[in-house]
């Protein structure tokens, strides 16, 4: 897969270029069936199948003090493109003197000047251009002017409501990660490096992996069924969101016990997939009261991972 720059990059040699153009922040089902829509039309056609996004999100630039915290990183938004079949990445970086573009100059600099594409596909939601101004009745028009044709998929349902990232955004942080994972067409994860912690699980019997993730949302404090991802190897594994207040230390960490393993995990990467959530954080009297819900919670992951398999 070719990853270019917009506007550091010369225009690419790609034949036939048929794009998909969105956001794509979580790379969810309603993104896969655009994905899948572009690549099916790049075969018929012998041509080029590209995912054109921006970098950084646009609301980050547009909102700062109100943007969302995003699904995945551009890293694991690559990732997911070539997952889906897709040819080439075209990254535009997007700046406050782009967001005053109005439709017309996108159109004309980016989809012409610089892709010269020949089908570019949406969602139905999808805006562009100064204040949102563009939508897809303007770039099909602006398509029909300029000699590229346009096309749009329509929402992906979930139980009668739209497939959304901000759906999906939600649901993480209520902790509802199995129906955020039903929404995105695999399980929501967070990605990192294996750091050194206190040590006080393995005093407890259960010795803890440390994530230091890359990732910005996390789900809601808790206690999680989870999947831990080392080495290209799975493990099941029981992980704690929150500030572990049995502690007291109130230090945010994402912790991991990973179910019959042994051995040093730090300075690893790791890859932590959350299947389902057990329980709330809560406080215990006494180290001995945490260590015997411990116990519980790890029988409890593993009855539960299992029915995944």
């Amino acid at each position: 897969m070719i990853k270019i720059y917009f506007p550091d990059d010369q225009r690419p040699k790609w034949p036939t270029p048929i794009v998909a153009l969105g956001n794509f922040d979580g790379v969810h089902r309603g993104h896969q069936k655009l994905l899948e829509r572009v690549k099916r039309s790049a075969m018929e056609q012998k041509g080029t199948a590209v995912a054109l996004t921006f970098e950084p999100h646009p609301s980050t630039v547009l909102r700062p003090d109100k943007a969302p915290k995003l699904l995945m990183t551009l890293d694991q938004k690559l990732e997911a493109f070539e997952r889906a079949g897709i040819q080439g990445v075209a990254i535009v970086r997007f700046t406050p003197e782009l967001a005053r573009w109005e439709p017309e100059l996108f159109v004309d600099t980016v989809l012409i000047d610089w892709l010269d594409v020949t089908e570019v596909w949406v969602g139905a939601n999808f805006l562009f251009g100064r204040e949102r101004a563009g939508n897809y009745t303007m770039l099909k028009a602006l398509g029909e002017d300029r000699g590229f044709r346009t096309d749009k998929i329509d929402p992906v349902l979930y139980k009668d409501f739209a497939v959304s990232s901000s759906r999906i955004r939600r649901l993480v942080t209520e902790g509802r990660v199995d129906e955020a994972s039903a929404l995105s067409g695999r399980q929501f994860f967070l990605d990192g490096v294996v750091v050194e912690g206190d040590q006080r699980g393995r005093t407890l019997g259960f010795p803890t992996a440390n994530l230091q993730t890359v990732n910005q949302l996390l789900p809601a404090y808790g206690i999680y069924a989870t999947i831990a991802i080392v080495d290209g190897i799975y493990h099941p594994a029981v992980t704690s969101v929150g500030i572990r207040p049995t502690i007291g230390d109130d230090k945010l960490t994402v912790e991991s016990f990973l179910l019959d393993f042994s051995g040093d995990l730090y300075g690893k990467p790791m890859r932590l997939a959350f299947a389902s959530r057990l329980r709330d954080e809560l406080k215990f009297d006494s180290l001995e009261a945490l260590t015997k819900q411990m116990t519980l919670d790890a029988e409890e992951a593993r009855r539960l991972l299992r029915q995944c398999d």
